[in-house]
């Protein structure tokens, strides 16, 4: 049954796919043959025969949402051509930050300017590498390394970005830390405290070097986390109901697609679940992905204080992708996609098994009932849950980041995130807890000689929100408390009812979570049930985590956003990161903090959503030397959007 509606899918594409092209979807991500396009596009322009132009940002400009939209609901829109595909690409030159936007159909570069603001664009992985070569052609590295009795071929050097701390940034910069291996594969348990290079990477020359300590390196021993065989544990389901053409996917009453680029990594979007009641599929997300992370270490010590990092702007997620490994990562019954971007010279490059795409049976029970109130009967029935989970891995440097999202029959969608990977230490003298008699280590001891760092994650999701329409708006629930006023008709003195509350502008539109006992709801007006209940998704958050870092802190100042957990924005295409467009060296003039000032009116709008998944990090010694995962998350979870439960419902024919 599987294989033939699979067939089925693939016959269908087929007929009502144009001859004469490709079928595509608006969103699709930009392909090889795109890539390098753009990229001869722009070196036979008046840029050719500059010799140090490096791409930083290459990626499909957001289409106008209205167009996208009209294209999807056309009955012919296989044939229909797609809305004008154009990209986006920052490169630098002649140490200007240039922006273009190229048409991919004419191959023209139709717009020229360069960046005037604060920050720069990401690092490349070029930049990156030769920054950490260039420490061991410095003579004073050498002679520090020889002065610990190092082998200096055992030593990893790895560049950091430095942040923003008042100053004027004339120069893109990053601090170098180095690491000695001596025969472990956990580089980031053995820290050769006390050296700093400061390196200009265009220039690629250390413009700062100090040494200011002997701090003893930690014992190899224990380190090293290499584990059991791959086949162990693994999940043992092998059929899968999953139907993939293209960056479309199909699944129960679920269809959505998925892209991915270098920035963000993996994106979902236009996803819709079918109500067979209404014979149609409803709108739920237009566009859903990783915006911004933010992750500051709690050191303020003159080698540690300017490690707060912005992981998707500085590096970016799809950069940082793993190509997953089956029965590992995903289990034997995934089905993979590849990941494509530009490097820094533009030349297309892959990432294979980027993406996975499969069912889970997560042991769970999704409905069940136990009948016994009619005589002689024992009626018992449910059925497991059956859940779609599509995954991407991103490493940025010691931490691996598992970022799920997980569809649900009911309709409800999952947004997860783990942390894993190997905490970020340091090293000292001390050996034991009762040696330390001050409280300026900052951390935790979990193995001797090493301290892990306390530090923070902050993920903040941008989250399109189209409940069954685009035309939205949010709602505040909130439970009081009522004293009952005629005691003698009840022995009950109080119980909690409901009260709504339309948010009318962004600036009120901010929350954090836990503070008071709310739901927030992404409501349609236009849009109600047979009963009247207004057609509604609510967000369910996860853990309670906002920044504790003092408000006119430098790096609070860049991430100013990360005092609230949620907040919502009228949408427009051009604010997509949470941190602004240019992450490297901000100064908190661009982004969600600044957008959300504007005041817009939210009421029967176009919203987004922006939660941010935080986690507090105090290290404990069973995090050494590699970490179990830490999980956290929220739910989209349907409010009124059905007329009942639809895991009771047929689904939808194909």
């Amino acid at each position: 049954m599987e294989l033939s509606l699979s067939i089925l899918f693939a016959m269908f594409i087929l007929l009502i796919s144009p001859k004469t092209q490709c079928y595509s979807h608006p969103l699709d991500p930009l392909t090889p043959k795109e890539i390098n396009k753009i990229k001869l596009t722009i070196k036979n322009s008046k840029y050719a025969s500059f010799a140090n132009l490096t791409f930083h940002f290459l990626d499909l400009e957001e289409p106008n949402k209205h167009l996208v939209l009209k294209w999807l609901s056309a009955p012919a829109r296989r044939v229909d051509p797609v809305p004008s595909r154009r990209a986006i690409v920052v490169v630098r030159v002649n140490d200007e930050t240039r922006e273009f936007i190229v048409n991919l159909i004419h191959g023209s570069i139709v717009s020229d300017k360069v960046h005037s603001g604060h920050g720069y664009p990401p690092f490349t992985f070029v930049e990156l590498l030769r920054a950490s070569r260039l420490p061991f052609a410095d003579s004073r590295f050498q002679d520090s390394i020889f002065q610990r009795g190092l082998n200096l071929s055992e030593v990893t050097c790895l560049p950091l970005t430095t942040g923003w701390f008042g100053e004027a940034a004339g120069r893109r910069v990053v601090r170098v830390t180095c690491f000695y291996r001596g025969g472990t594969s956990n580089i980031w348990a053995r820290p050769i405290e006390g050296i700093s290079l400061s390196i200009d990477v265009e220039a690629l020359r250390v413009i700062e070097y100090i040494d200011r300590s002997k701090t003893p390196l930690p014992k190899i021993e224990g380190t090293e986390f290499r584990g059991r065989n791959l086949n162990e544990g693994s999940c043992n389901r092998n059929g899968t109901n999953v139907i993939v053409a293209g960056h479309e996917v199909r699944w129960s009453n679920w269809r959505f697609h998925v892209g991915f680029d270098a920035r963000a990594g993996m994106i979902i979007s236009t996803a819709s679940i079918y109500d067979s009641t209404k014979r149609e599929f409803r709108s739920v997300l237009y566009r859903g992905h990783v915006s911004e992370t933010f992750v500051p270490y709690m050191d303020p010590t003159p080698d540690w204080y300017y490690r707060t990092f912005m992981d998707v702007g500085e590096f970016g997620f799809g950069r940082s992708a793993n190509s997953l490994v089956p029965l590992m990562d995903c289990p034997k019954n995934a089905v993979y996609m590849n990941g494509y971007m530009a490097g820094a010279d533009g030349e297309a490059q892959e990432v294979p098994r980027a993406i996975c795409i499969f069912e889970t049976c997560p042991g769970k029970i999704a409905w069940r009932h136990t009948e016994i109130g009619t005589p002689g009967k024992v009626v018992i029935s449910g059925e497991p849950e059956i859940n779609l989970v599509v995954r991407m891995v991103a490493t940025v440097g010691n931490y691996d980041y598992i970022l799920d999202w997980e569809f649900k029959k009911s309709g409800l969608i999952n947004v997860g995130v783990g942390l894993t990977g190997v905490l970020e230490m340091k090293a000292t003298e001390y050996n034991k807890t009762d040696q330390i008699k001050t409280k300026d280590i900052y951390g935790t001891l979990v193995a001797e000689n090493t301290i892990a760092g306390n530090h923070d994650h902050f993920l903040t999701y941008y989250l399109d929100l189209d409940t069954d329409g685009p035309d939205n708006s949010l709602v505040k629930t909130t439970l009081k408390r009522v004293l009952t006023k005629n005691p003698g008709d009840s022995p009950r003195k109080s119980f909690w009812t409901v009260v709504k509350e339309t948010v009318e502008r962004e600036g009120e539109a901010r929350f954090r979570v836990g503070e008071e006992p709310a739901e927030l709801l992404i409501s349609n007006p236009k849009k109600k049930t047979k009963l009247g209940n207004v057609v509604s998704y609510k967000v369910v958050p996860g853990r309670a985590a906002t920044s504790l870092l003092a408000g006119d802190d430098y790096p609070q100042i860049r991430c100013s956003y990360t005092k609230y957990q949620i907040w919502v924005t009228c949408y427009n295409r051009t604010e997509r990161w949470a941190g602004g467009f240019y992450a490297d060296r901000s100064r908190g003039d661009d982004g969600l903090a600044v957008w959300s000032r504007r005041n817009r009116e939210i009421v029967n709008k176009d919203l987004v959503v922006w939660y941010s998944v935080g986690f507090h990090h105090n290290p404990v010694q069973e995090d050494f030397p590699v970490m179990p995962t830490l999980y956290d998350g929220f739910e989209l979870k349907p409010t009124n959007f059905f007329e009942r439960n639809p895991l009771l419902s047929e689904l939808n024919p194909l």
